[in-house]
């Protein structure tokens, strides 16, 4: 079989199960899927989710009951997103202690992932960055993010 792979991406077989495989030489992942062609097909972020009551579940590991308007939501972020832009803070050490979303453990790291995992809107705006670039706020049915592209 012979494809057209990314740059840095490999065909390997695996002896244990007998089938090919992919691997990159500079990343060192590997997968059984064929990586995606093209640019900007797999980023990798991290994110601060603010709920409100309207969000789709508006619970979270730190908050059984979300009562916050969609307005509230809004205005944490975009002071949250000052802090980070002013250099007052980080978004990994305010997702942790504020992030609605249980990747707050991770310091909101989202790890990789491929366009049609995520919520439409939320995609657009991560794929859209260049690494080390932070989003305006970016409304879904979850909240309202803002979003770092780390890779």
């Amino acid at each position: 079989m012979n494809m057209e792979l990314p740059a840095h991406w490999v065909m390997r077989h695996s002896r244990t199960y007998n089938k090919d495989y992919f691997f990159n030489t500079i990343t060192k992942e590997s997968r059984w899927d064929a990586p995606p062609m093209g640019e900007n097909e797999r980023v990798r972020a991290s994110h601060l989710l603010i709920k409100h009551r309207e969000s789709r579940r508006p619970s979270s590991w730190k908050e059984e009951n979300i009562t916050r308007t969609k307005e509230e939501a809004f205005e944490i972020v975009k002071e949250y997103q000052r802090k980070i832009e002013n250099g007052e803070e980080t978004l990994s050490a305010l997702a942790t202690h504020h992030s609605d979303c249980s990747s707050a453990k991770r310091g909101g790291d989202l790890g990789h992932f491929e366009r049609g995992q995520m919520q439409k809107p939320f995609e657009d705006a991560a794929f859209s960055l260049q690494v080390g670039e932070l989003s305006e706020p970016v409304w879904t049915d979850s909240g309202v993010h803002i979003i770092l592209r780390t890779a």
